[in-house]
C-alpha cells in the first residue's frame, strides 16, 4: 500500500502551468523534468537527455500522438528542445530552464512551482525573493560555473540600505547580454600574458650573452 502512495508514483504539477500550456502539456514537461534529473544525477553534463516515446506512455498515459502534439506546443513556446541523433537514431530533449523559471515566476498563483538544474521545488508564496530568482536564471545558462557564481556574487551586492542589489539599480537590463559581456571579459583576464617585444628582445640578448659567455668559459 505505501509504494502506491509514494512520491515517485505521482507527477508534480503545477496548475497554473496546465491553465498557461494545456494540462497534457504540463504533464509532459513534469515528465522530462523528472527524466533530467535521472540523468544529471548520473552525470549529464550538457543539459541534453533521451527518453523513448513508450517510456513516456509508461509514465503519463499521454500515446504517441498526444506527445507530439504537446512536444509541438513546448517547443513553440521555447520551453522545450527536442533532436534526434545517434544509431539507431533516439529523440532527445532539452529543457529552456530559463523560460520555465520566467513562466512559473510571472505566474500569480499560491503555489509556485518551479525548478532549478535538479530537481523540482515547490514554493509556497505568491513571489519568489529577488535573489532566488535571479540565482535561478543565471545558473539556467550554459557557462563555467565559476563565472556564473562570479556574475551573480559581483550583481547581487547589496546597496548601503540594503534594499537593492546592484543589477537592480540599472535602468536597463538584460541578464542574458550583461552574462555574454562578463563572460568574454573573463576570458580576456584570464588569458596570458603575451610578452612585450621589448621584452622578447631582452630575453634573446640575455641567452646570447650566456651562450658567449660559456663558449669563452669552455675555450678556456
Amino acid at each position: 500500500m505505501k509504494h502506491l502512495l509514494s512520491s515517485s508514483a505521482f507527477i508534480v504539477l503545477n496548475k497554473e502551468l496546465a491553465k498557461q500550456v494545456g494540462l497534457k502539456e504540463a504533464v509532459l514537461l513534469a515528465d522530462l523534468i523528472s527524466k533530467e534529473e535521472y540523468f544529471i544525477a548520473n552525470g549529464m553534463t550538457d543539459g541534453w537527455f533521451f527518453n523513448t516515446e513508450d517510456n513516456i506512455y509508461k509514465d503519463t498515459t499521454l500515446t504517441a500522438y498526444q506527445q507530439r502534439k504537446c512536444l509541438t506546443t513546448l517547443k513553440k513556446e521555447g520551453l522545450i528542445e527536442v533532436k534526434r541523433k545517434g544509431i539507431p537514431a533516439k529523440q532527445y530533449f532539452k529543457i529552456n530552464e530559463q523560460l520555465v523559471v520566467k513562466l512559473l515566476n510571472n505566474l500569480s498563483a499560491t503555489n509556485l512551482t518551479t525548478i532549478n538544474k535538479n530537481k523540482v521545488i515547490k514554493i509556497t508564496n505568491n513571489i519568489i525573493s529577488n535573489r532566488e530568482a535571479f540565482v535561478l536564471e543565471v545558473m539556467a545558462f550554459d557557462y563555467d560555473k565559476k563565472i556564473l557564481e562570479g556574475f551573480i556574487d559581483y550583481w547581487t551586492e547589496p546597496n548601503k540600505s540594503n534594499t537593492k542589489m546592484k543589477f537592480e539599480l540599472n535602468k536597463t537590463w538584460s541578464t542574458n547580454l550583461r552574462l555574454k559581456t562578463w563572460a568574454n571579459n573573463q576570458k580576456k583576464w584570464d588569458k596570458p600574458q603575451t610578452m612585450s617585444k621589448l621584452d622578447h628582445q631582452i630575453n634573446t640578448w640575455q641567452e646570447a650573452k650566456e651562450i658567449i659567455k660559456q663558449k669563452y668559459k669552455n675555450n678556456d
